[in-house]
């Protein structure tokens, strides 16, 4: 019986873990989607702004990782 409870608590916190996944995913679509208003209103300034956004979308995409990573150690590490 402790067996299976402690093996739900796993799963459940690598579900909770998981919740990292999807605000990556919203947040490289905020980060895409401000880039494009920018880009319409201002587009000489477009190319100058480029880096900014690949910047952007790698922190947003790193945190995702991050906690994709910690479910997965939750799952079979612990």
């Amino acid at each position: 019986m402790e067996g299976n409870i402690a093996e739900m608590g796993q799963f459940i916190g690598a579900g909770i873990a998981c919740i990292g996944c999807g605000g990556a995913g919203i947040g490289v679509g905020h980060v895409a989607g401000n880039f494009l208003a920018g880009a319409l209103r201002n587009p000489a300034a477009a190319g100058e702004q480029t880096a900014t956004l690949f910047i952007g979308i790698a922190f947003a995409e790193a945190l995702g990782i991050f906690s994709f990573l910690v479910a997965l150690l939750l799952m079979f590490a612990v």
